[in-house]
């Protein structure tokens, strides 16, 4: 008698946004290299550090950063780096130097940066708001329990 072969059917499973449930991570960004702090952080916000990530929807992480004024750049990038902007009148492109930058507002500085390692699509609009920035080493986000991560 022949054995009956038993067949085994392998299925990907993928989340929908509805079933997910997403942590809070806390992260210091004081004395850490910004490009390298902001592609750990675009990991977590989209859910690639998860088993369950699902290219189409949003599986990822909440973020919080605190001490984003400390935030440094390696070798000479801190005099060079410039941020763009333009007010879609003639003429009207603007210029932002990092130091400026990273003394007025230095919570654009890892938003810029974490946004531009995001998916550029409504899916990536979405994502970035999970991202929370803060220049101080206070945030309102204790209730969440945050997880401290050291990146």
């Amino acid at each position: 008698m022949k054995k009956a072969i038993e067949k085994t059917h392998k299925t990907t499973h993928f989340m929908h946004t509805a079933d997910v449930r997403a942590n809070w991570y806390i992260i210091d960004a004081n004395g850490k290299i910004l490009g390298r702090m902001a592609s750990e952080i675009a990991k977590m916000i989209r859910g690639k550090n998860s088993p369950k990530f699902t290219p189409n929807a949003d599986t990822g992480d909440f973020v919080v950063v605190i001490n984003a004024e400390k935030v440094r750049m390696t070798g000479k990038r801190e005099n060079l780096k410039t941020y763009l902007r333009h007010s879609t009148y003639p003429g009207g492109q603007k210029e932002t130097s990092f130091k400026e930058m990273i003394s007025k507002h230095p919570e654009k500085v890892i938003r810029f940066a974490v946004r531009g390692m995001l998916p550029k699509t409504k899916l990536g609009n979405k994502m970035i708001n999970k991202l929370k920035v803060y220049a101080g080493d206070t945030h309102p986000h204790a209730s969440q329990n945050p997880k401290l991560i050291n990146i």
